[in-house]
């Protein structure tokens, strides 16, 4: 199978992390290929960020999805994961989803260690709007200022895993989510200081785009998730129209 990843932040540092850590979860058999998004922000964390990171993950998917069996997401947050399966004749799969479901089913509750102190609000509102809030145990996060985009794992790796450590012995997490792009990999190599199981959201996402293309998932024809009713646009690029507007 060909898998596409996308990154809608424009940090190519990030998107090196997040091939990296999709290589080692792919099957033998699976091509990756990765894309960074041609336009937004450095790092998404905020509610405003995001819908650019969407749009712009709209952007690249429209152009290259033809290629592909299936789509992964690799932004927290999953900017705009739903617009895309409405769109999308492929699975789509975002990293944020992945991981609490799959944080699901290894504890009872988790936490998310995430990277910036103004995230929080809106990370609340994604597991929110998944209907997982009730298994949320906390969001910790650094607060001190990131010099470094793709190199957070390199300056803050110890006061990450410090943070994990406290969600689990202040909070009662039984599992842990680090969270975001520029974390892909960490989770790998401290899981022996871990006292819970840590996720990383790029492997979660990857494992699970391949079990849904071997699922054979088809795009509906009717429910929420339909295509986009015909109408005319204005101003979209030429491969969005098409899905868009179904011109």
């Amino acid at each position: 199978m060909k898998l596409l990843v996308i990154n809608p932040n424009i940090s190519q540092d990030v998107t090196d992390l997040i091939e990296a850590e999709a290589s080692r979860s792919i099957r033998p058999t699976t091509e990756l290929s990765m894309a960074t998004a041609p336009f937004g922000v450095a790092y998404i964390e905020t509610r405003a960020e995001s819908l650019i990171g969407g749009y712009a993950t709209l952007q690249v998917a429209a152009q290259h999805y033809r290629q592909y069996d299936a789509i992964v997401v690799a932004a927290f947050g999953d900017p705009g994961l739903n617009a895309l399966r409405e769109i999308m004749p492929i699975p789509v799969v975002g990293m944020t989803e992945a991981a609490l479901m799959s944080a699901c089913q290894q504890g009872g509750r988790f936490s998310i260690i995430a990277i910036s102190q103004r995230i929080q609000a809106w990370y609340r509102e994604c597991v929110a709007a998944y209907g997982l809030g009730g298994r949320l145990a906390s969001i910790r996060a650094l607060d001190e200022p990131l010099q470094h985009i793709g190199q957070v794992q390199e300056n803050q790796g110890e006061r990450l895993i410090e943070l994990g450590r406290r969600a689990v012995e202040e909070d009662g997490a039984d599992v842990l989510i680090l969270a975001g792009a520029p974390l892909a990999g960490l989770a790998r190599s401290v899981a022996d200081q871990m006292p819970v199981p840590a996720l990383d959201g790029v492997t979660c996402a990857v494992i699970q785009a391949q079990a849904m293309a071997d699922i054979g998932a088809t795009m509906p024809s009717a429910g929420s998730f339909a295509a986009p009713p015909c109408k005319p646009c204005q101003g979209l690029p030429e491969a969005l129209t098409k899905l868009v507007g179904r011109q």
